[in-house]
């Protein structure tokens, strides 16, 4: 007796809604249930956070926070992902593995920044190259892989082609492509750890720019190739490798980071630490690659983008000229040193990235609706 069709248009166990629903709501569940006990674990150990002596002068109450938070989302968001799969007997993909190994992979990498600085008493952490050459190994093997594992249609979970809200111009060869990965890896795990200066203001963030790639997901699967016959307009379909995991995963990093919000906002009761917002970054990279949208990313991660591109002006400014922009680099403690109070910063912040988020999610609108 053949076994009976699931409607996954309909809501049924294995529904688009469903599988981001399931993956959200565990991921949510898991950071509010076990970020109190990894507080209690890390104070108990006194694993707590170095304050700089010259930066804004409210900060300095903040010395001895737990920090490493990062492992809570981390560690939730690969159980939401599992869990989801588990629960709705759908399989994993390539495409969203690739995105949980690169984000797992770049915490590694900071919590072993965080180890050295916190337990061994080292203030600057791994040293420059060893924490370089994490990140390289981390990047380089997922760039190599995310090249590899065609499905029936030939399709990769990422193209060697640029992207922008789709595929565009030539194909820049395996070489490039590593490179370009490299470079989104590392300029977005920078991001979000500059952004990382204020209670909550990176776990906001980055709460937002989830959920837009929670919508594109599901909007790329709705319009997918690999369903062109089901389209209404078989033409305006999205060639992405298996959008729907990729959703999944978005809403299990935005479920995860919302309910790690909760104890990070201030006043804070636990940091994410370089665990966090490398894991945080590399997902940000490995979703953009997959999704096929990596220049909208800049669009929609704009807020790690200003606070990036103050600090090279910062920089750039005093090595040229001798003389600051901006009061203090990165650009949120430019306005604490003139008077905004933490909150204030923050909650401006996180409207400014609200609006690069609503922005972006237009413009890849508008790029499929005119083809």
């Amino acid at each position: 007796m053949p076994r009976p069709r699931v409607d996954r248009e309909a809501g049924g166990a294995g529904s688009p809604i469903t599988q981001i629903l399931f993956a959200g709501a565990i991921g949510l569940f898991l950071t509010l249930a076990g970020t109190p006990l990894l507080i209690k674990v890390l104070a108990r150990k006194g694993y707590g956070q170095f304050i700089r002596d010259d930066g804004p002068r409210g900060h300095l109450g903040k010395r001895g926070t737990p920090t490493m938070g990062g492992i809570a989302f981390i560690l939730a968001t690969l159980l939401a992902y599992a869990g989801a799969k588990v629960i709705t007997g759908e399989s994993a993909t390539y495409p969203g593995l690739l995105v949980l190994f690169l984000m797992a992979g770049m915490g590694v990498v900071g919590f072993l920044d965080d180890y050295i600085k916190i337990v061994k008493r080292r203030s600057l952490g791994l040293r420059a190259g060893a924490k370089m050459s994490g990140q390289l190994v981390v990047g380089v093997l997922f760039a190599v892989l995310a090249v590899q594992f065609e499905d029936e249609r030939g399709q990769t979970p990422a193209s060697l082609r640029l992207s922008f809200v789709t595929d565009f111009g030539w194909t820049i060869g395996p070489v490039l492509f590593v490179v370009w990965a490299l470079f989104m890896v590392l300029a977005m795990s920078n991001g979000v750890n500059l952004t990382d200066g204020l209670d909550g203001l990176a776990t906001g963030a980055s709460v937002m720019v989830f959920g837009g790639y929670t919508f594109i997901g599901l909007w790329q699967f709705q319009n997918w190739c690999g369903r062109a016959t089901d389209l209404v307009n078989p033409s305006s379909c999205m060639e992405v490798r298996d959008p729907l995991d990729l959703a999944v995963v978005a809403s299990a990093l935005m479920g995860a980071c919302f309910g790690f919000l909760w104890w990070n906002t201030s006043p804070a009761k636990i940091f994410m630490g370089d665990t966090g917002s490398l894991a945080l970054g590399g997902a940000l990279a490995g979703l953009a690659i997959c999704s096929r949208t990596e220049l909208l990313l800049a669009l929609l991660g704009g807020l790690f983008v200003l606070i990036t591109l103050s600090v090279v002006i910062q920089v750039g400014s005093f090595r040229t000229t001798g003389r600051r922009v901006f009061r203090m680099a990165p650009l949120q403690h430019h306005f604490e040193l003139k008077g905004w109070s933490e909150v204030l910063v923050v909650v401006r912040f996180w409207t400014i990235q609200g609006v690069c988020v609503i922005v972006g999610l237009g413009v890849f609108y508008a790029g499929w609706a005119t083809g």
